[in-house]
């Protein structure tokens, strides 16, 4: 499969643009990654100078070929060998499903199949509804999904994606890549494990607000604090290496902690229902883990195209804080062409997940 990249940092975006596209023609489809102040004048630049090509955009910290940086404007492009539909998911928070048969057309225009075809989207919230969406129509071929929820953005702004050169807030904005020349297979990676911890049950909470409040009818905050043996004023020092899991079958979703509370409950980043079963995880060795990845990545491919990831940004925190950063951007560009963003959620298949390495790769 042709690829083109490349990624320019710099002041002017309409010079940015165009040392990004002074040798890229004819493109089917760009995925755009830039800093959130210049998003929407890049991506529209890049629809008015490509105008058949199909361009989806987010925002925050780009990491591409080697590099990260909250400052630089970076692309791939597609061409002829790829089939592309994509579109605007609107009213993202509230009423995603208005989007499911134009979803549904798009899937069917290019004949998508489950062993070559992925969604990708970037989204500025409503995850779960979003991920139940998209997949009420993907599942019936068998696509696989993964995505990145907006991050990067001033407090006092409002995220947005981009989408064939317009903006767009309380949105998604999502593409369907079929590749004709190979295979495509999505990947979850999780430093993270259940170890010896407790199992728990959610006993309260509120879906809506993102609120966990109780854990075997203790206050949240109570039951983690006592279990880690820590005191409730730590707590949050604790996220990056005991975050939440919600187990489904054999796997493990993480929920990671936004804030807490003065009645001892948790503002969470992923949604935990009633009922929901939860333990506390630990950190393992993530250097390890990291490496098994890459390998099962390169053992499944004989010839990587590209890579595309989203990263969760208490990932970055964790890999600043242990000084990994930089090794962990290297070692990624050595499996493969890749780019990537650092999201405030991820998104995989069937789930919207927190802490985690969601990533895309194409023969």
């Amino acid at each position: 499969m042709k690829i083109y990249q490349k990624s320019v940092q710099g002041n002017d975006i309409t010079t940015i643009i165009e040392s990004l596209t002074a040798s890229l023609t004819g493109p089917s489809a760009i995925i755009l990654m830039a800093p959130y102040t210049s998003l929407s004048e890049a991506s529209s630049l890049l629809k008015e100078k490509y105008p058949d090509a199909q361009i989806i955009g987010t925002s925050g910290t780009t990491i591409f070929n080697g590099q990260i940086s909250d400052k630089m404007v970076a692309l791939t492009a597609f061409f002829d060998d790829v089939e592309v539909a994509a579109g605007i998911i609107e009213n993202v928070n509230t009423a995603p499903i208005n989007s499911i048969y134009s979803i549904e057309k798009n899937i069917q225009s290019i004949n998508a199949d489950k062993n070559n075809t992925i969604c990708i989207e970037f989204t500025t919230g409503g995850e779960e509804t979003l991920v139940t969406t998209l997949n009420s129509a993907l599942e019936k071929k068998n696509i696989s999904l993964v995505g990145g929820s907006v991050f990067g953005y001033p407090a006092t702004a409002t995220g947005e994606v981009t989408y064939n050169g317009k903006s767009y807030s309380n949105s998604c904005a999502y593409i369907l890549i079929k590749n004709k020349t190979g295979k495509i297979k999505v990947y979850k990676e999780n430093l993270y494990e259940k170890t010896n911890h407790d199992m728990h049950y959610v006993t309260k909470s509120d879906p809506m607000s993102r609120k966990l409040i109780e854990l075997d009818g203790q206050p949240a905050l109570k039951l983690y604090c006592d279990e880690l043996g820590i005191p409730e004023s730590k707590a949050m020092d604790y996220i990056l290496k005991n975050p939440l899991g919600r187990i489904v079958g054999n796997e493990v979703y993480i929920s990671s902690f936004a804030s807490i509370n003065n009645d001892k409950s948790i503002n969470m980043y992923k949604i935990l229902n009633h009922n929901d079963t939860i333990f506390i995880l630990d950190l393992m060795d993530y250097k390890k883990i990291i490496e098994h990845t890459h390998n099962q990545i390169k053992s499944d491919f004989s010839h990587i195209s590209f890579i595309l990831s989203v990263d969760c940004i208490y990932r970055y925190m964790l890999f600043d804080q242990e000084s990994f950063l930089q090794n962990y951007v290297e070692s990624f560009s050595k499996v493969g062409p890749h780019m990537g963003i650092i999201g405030g959620g991820e998104q995989y298949n069937k789930q919207h997940v927190n802490q985690t390495m969601v990533c895309v790769v194409f023969e």
